[in-house]
């Protein structure tokens, strides 16, 4: 009876002791790392670079005092309409600074100068519109082509760029001609009634006309006062002729050229806003960031393309912020870039087969911060892991979260 109750005391004391062992292995064995994965897909992949802007008009005309004198109180307001022609201000010569002979002299000078200036604007818009004819001829040329599919849509697209500023120059050019022939009047002007009197012994002010139709976009001194000659009083602009500048990292000018396609966002409307890159300037200058790091950054102008419906409520100095299509393709093979890791000169990803980590080498082209484009070493569908940190090896057991 006692040899039989220590075998049973020999069985339950083995029991445990292998009831423990196996809790000790199963508490010190290897845990899996649990890991997130992404998948491998094909779809549109955009490369771009993203900067703030703001929009300025294309044409800005600053009305300034065309001699010195005394100014009455200017009666518009920032946004009010003026036509060409219109009187915008009224400009009284000083008591104690009439014209002597030699001021005559310079003002008589002054509109010789007019004159020259105005003969130069008509010789431009002269070449401009022999630019817009061809313009307008090409893009014609390019239509036809297009509608017997022997070009690109993208040809297209650029003639029709094309073809606008051309048109833009051309309006420019003529604004200019108009301006030259308002300077030349108000140098005339001033010249003629600048310490003229009336029968009565009045003295007659000076009136300076709006030299173009648009909006008033400025006012830098609105209250009379004595002036001096060539000081800006307003300026005057056309709201519906914007242009965009954004000033961009020089590392960042370099990849953009004239002619690259520009989305704007965030500026208020449902839609992004199309623009094509009309220059970039070829010199840079240095800005503080909000950091106080100094960075040379360059200026970029873009035109609007979108049809001028969807933009009508944008006006001078707005904010958009500008992404600049460096590169772009509809069926892309692609993972998310925080899944790449350096592999001595390569790149390289892990994914999971049978609950381990496999290292895997892989071939990567396009990359724009949170996608890049896989040209070899994966296969659409395929999982890798992303974010991996140094408990990732190859072969370590790994579990998806």
């Amino acid at each position: 009876m006692s040899t039989q109750v220590q075998w049973r005391r020999r069985i339950v004391l083995a029991l445990i002791a292998l009831a423990i062992l196996s809790a000790l292995a199963y508490g010190f064995r290897t845990q899996p790392v649990a890991v997130d994965m992404a998948t491998a897909v094909r779809q549109p992949l955009r490369v771009t670079v993203e900067q703030e802007g703001k929009t300025r008009v294309v044409d800005r005309y600053v009305v300034s005092a065309p001699v010195a004198g005394y100014v009455r109180r200017i009666q518009f307001d920032v946004g009010d309409t003026v036509r060409q022609g219109q009187t915008l201000i009224w400009l009284e010569p000083r008591r104690a600074e009439v014209l002597d002979v030699r001021r005559r002299a310079q003002a008589q000078a002054q509109v010789a100068a007019a004159q020259a200036n105005l003969g130069a604007a008509r010789q431009r818009v002269q070449a401009a519109e022999a630019d817009a004819g061809l313009a307008q001829t090409e893009l014609l040329r390019v239509r036809a082509l297009r509608a017997g599919r022997h070009v690109s849509q993208d040809e297209e697209d650029r003639a029709t760029a094309v073809n606008q500023r051309a048109a833009a120059e051309l309006r420019s050019a003529q604004f200019a001609v108009e301006v030259a022939r308002h300077e030349l009047e108000a140098t005339r002007t001033a010249l003629q009634y600048a310490a003229a009197a009336s029968a009565d012994g009045a003295l007659e002010p000076v009136t300076v006309r709006a030299s173009v139709t648009g909006r008033v976009l400025k006012i830098p001194r609105k209250s009379e006062g004595a002036v001096e000659m060539g000081q800006p009083l307003v300026e005057v602009g056309d709201p519906r002729a914007l242009e965009v500048e954004i000033d961009v990292l020089s590392a960042d000018a370099v990849r953009i050229r004239a002619g690259t396609r520009v989305l704007f966002e965030r500026w208020g409307g449902s839609a992004p806003l199309e623009g094509v890159v009309r220059i970039v300037e070829p010199t840079g200058f240095t800005k503080v960031s909000a950091l106080g790091v100094e960075e040379q950054r360059v200026w970029v102008i873009a035109d609007l393309v979108s049809p001028p419906a969807q933009w009508e409520h944008l006006g001078d100095g707005y904010r958009v912020e500008a992404n600049f299509i460096l590169w772009e393709g509809k069926d892309v093979l692609q993972i998310p870039a925080s899944a790449l890791f350096r592999d001595g000169a390569g790149w390289a990803v892990f994914t999971m087969r049978q609950g381990k980590a496999i290292k895997r080498a892989v071939q990567i082209g396009q990359r724009n911060g949170l996608r890049a484009q896989i040209l070899d070493g994966l296969g659409e569908g395929e999982q890798v892991i992303v974010h991996p940190d140094d408990q990732v090896r190859d072969g370590v057991k790994v579990e998806a979260r």
